[in-house]
């Protein structure tokens, strides 16, 4: 007689082999497939995705011990629906294989054995499993955990609410840097490595250096321990990522940018290759990741008030913004860490100066001496006016304003028509002219025209077509770092830091101005 086979359920004659092997006393080992992720309702993708990349036997294994984070079904519909395919496509992908094994571990680890900002490296070894404990919630990488420590004999199941990707992210770009390391400390600590390791987002990074932030916390007097448990960590790093990729070659000087901490913007000045953000220098740009870009910078950016905030957000100060702008000083005026007081000319005091030299605003921003101009507008310190005395004052130019409190109070001849304008870094004071230097009109400022090569320069810089006695060079945050004779018309750059700088020429003329880059 021919014998017929009947299809068998084997889930069902597992489960009647267990209940024979209790009944003589023998117990079933269990494993994290079969026991774990084949019967759950929620992991059936998960579930087909190994059994068609030959994996299930992988987890069967008796003699294994694993960690298997596991993605849910609303896990892999997210991912379809953000790569704009389905679960059908999914399954297609030829990397899939990798990007299971990038979810299992070779050891078992349990949810109480996790530590915040520990790494771990799967059975995919192209990248690693970062670790955020963040009070009760875990995650790895960007997934949550919602369900953890689902035990079986050859290891242990946490299942997560996100498929993790085993790209580069602009978190590993930071990771895998020596010069970044308090930078990962802090994203560690304010628990941002979840956004930062999100492989369907899109971001930038302004990434401050050791030096940076070692510079910040000398400048403010704390310790990397208190920075690290300040409150406001978190703000202050999410002010340096922007939500979208900006590679260098698309900034522009005078670009505003709005951060993921929207408190304040950031602004761009771009002087020759300098690129600057706010008053930090990009010192290494375009580092690329798979979810976005990284540019390495050389301070801490904070989100605090600027002058240069109080006169972006002044709708009477608009032409004041665009000559700052061109004379690429918004680096100065943005320096968190200065105290500052600036005279700020309103747009009407900047067209009557414009009326009284026959131009317009585009004249005036296109002169030669537009830094110097502006540099005679600004004070290193904060003077509020109840501490203005009559006489005078030195500003940034290296020349002095004259203050007249005789009647209300007067620079030169401007009358301050709003005083005490107050920001993090000082203070501004609303007048209702422009500042001419003392020792130069503007029409002599431009038609000054002296040389200074070569420029950029690394050593020397040879002055032409200009007789002078004196030097004084100012950096682009107004700070004076060198003064001293001229001889042979050269004066030595070696001892300078790389940037930009403006150098002040004097004589029995007067003090005339130009910029240059040291390399």
């Amino acid at each position: 007689m021919k014998k017929t086979f009947l299809p068998l359920n084997f889930k069902a004659v597992s489960a009647s082999l267990s209940m024979l092997l209790l009944t003589f006393g023998l117990s079933a080992q269990t494993n994290v497939f079969d026991d774990v992720i084949a019967t759950s309702p929620n992991h059936t993708y998960l579930e087909v995705a190994l059994i068609q990349e030959g994996l299930d036997v992988a987890l069967q294994n008796p003699m294994g011990t694993l960690t298997v984070f596991a993605p849910d079904d609303a896990a892999f519909t997210a991912l379809a629906t953000a790569l704009g395919t389905d679960i059908t496509g999914l399954l297609a992908n030829p990397n899939l294989t990798n990007i299971l094994l990038y979810h299992v571990l070779g050891a078992e680890v349990v949810s109480t054995s996790l530590t915040n900002g520990q790494i771990a490296t799967p059975l995919f070894t192209a990248n690693t499993l970062k670790v955020t404990i963040d009070g009760t919630n875990v995650f790895i990488n960007q997934a949550q955990v919602n369900a953890a420590d689902l035990q079986a004999d050859n290891g242990v199941v946490h299942s997560i609410g996100s498929v993790l990707l085993p790209v580069q992210t602009v978190a590993d770009i930071a990771l895998g840097s020596p010069a970044h390391t308090t930078l990962v400390a802090a994203v560690v600590e304010a628990r941002l490595l979840p956004a930062l390791t999100n492989p369907l987002a899109q971001l930038t990074v302004f990434a401050p250096t050791n030096d940076a932030f070692t510079a910040a916390l000398t400048a403010l007097g704390i310790t990397a321990g208190q920075l690290l448990a300040s409150p406001d960590l978190g703000n202050i790093l999410l002010y340096h990522v922007l939500g979208a990729e900006v590679v260098s070659g698309t900034l522009t000087n005078g670009q505003i940018a709005t951060p993921l901490n929207v408190t304040n913007t950031l602004k761009v000045t771009i002087d020759g290759t300098n690129v600057y953000i706010n008053q930090a220098q990009v010192n290494a740009a375009d580092l690329q990741a798979d979810n976005g870009v990284v540019h390495s910078i050389g301070s801490v950016l904070l989100p605090v008030l600027t002058v240069a905030d109080v006169a972006i957000s002044s709708p009477v100060h608009t032409s004041l913004v665009a000559a700052v702008i061109e004379a690429r000083l918004l680096p100065a005026l943005t320096n968190p860490l200065t105290q500052l007081t600036v005279f700020a000319p309103t747009n009407m005091a900047f067209d009557n100066l414009a009326t009284a030299l026959g131009t317009n605003i585009a004249g005036i921003l296109a002169n030669p001496e537009l830094a110097a101009i502006l540099l005679y507008h600004v004070v290193g310190s904060e003077v509020l006016s109840t501490a203005l005395m009559n006489g005078p004052v030195v500003t940034l130019n290296g020349q002095s304003v004259t203050v007249n409190l005789m009647s209300g109070v007067m620079i030169n001849t401007a009358n301050v028509v709003v005083p005490d304008l107050q920001a993090d870094n000082g203070v501004v004071h609303v007048l209702d002219a422009v500042l001419v230097p003392s020792l130069a009109n503007i029409s002599e400022l431009s038609s000054t025209n002296f040389e200074l090569s070569p420029n950029p320069s690394s050593d020397v810089i040879k002055i032409s077509n200009f007789s002078a006695t004196e030097f004084s060079i100012i950096n682009n945050n107004g700070s004076v770092v060198k003064t001293g004779n001229v001889v042979n018309n050269e004066i030595s750059v070696s001892d300078l830091e790389n940037g930009t700088y403006f150098l002040q020429l004097s004589n029995n003329e007067g003090t005339y101005q130009a910029k240059f880059i040291k390399l």
